[in-house]
């Protein structure tokens, strides 16, 4: 290991969460993963985008646009054939814009718990027709 290298915590094992909707599930295939067989950050990434949209997309009662990805961490590494389970909840909401709260957790193929892989912050603006800013307690058209 490399002095700037940081060992990869052990994955711990948790049940999924009760009591909240699951947004998104989703099995990764072969073409989404690296030569490794860990799946792109970039396709957990456009995922978490489209669970994240769908509280934001009921709550504004038409079209939304991303404008900020407001952090985000990659907790442990997908795997090709992994049950990948998004949640997402809304956690502010401005006059035009929406803040979701995303978690994602991976079922293994071989344990019937999950690891907790990624979390994700993510701002949502509510858009006309126009794609112009509009309330979000205001119906686009």
């Amino acid at each position: 290991m490399k002095g700037t290298e940081k060992p990869q915590q052990a994955a711990q094992l948790v049940e999924l969460p009760k009591g909240r909707e699951v947004v998104l599930r989703v099995v990764p295939m072969p073409s989404d993963a690296n030569y490794t067989g860990d799946i792109f950050g970039g396709w957990i990434m456009s995922q978490v985008d489209i669970a994240g949209s769908i509280p934001a997309l009921r709550l504004a009662r038409g079209r939304i646009a991303t404008v900020a990805v407001n952090s985000f961490t990659f907790k442990q590494p997908v795997l090709i054939g992994d049950l990948v389970s998004f949640y997402a909840d809304i956690v502010r909401v401005g006059r035009t814009s929406i803040t979701v709260d995303v978690e994602v957790y991976a079922q293994r193929r071989t344990a019937h718990e999950a690891v907790k892989v990624t979390e994700a912050t993510l701002t949502y603006v509510a858009v006309d027709d126009e794609r112009r800013p509009r309330p979000v307690n205001q119906e686009s058209g």
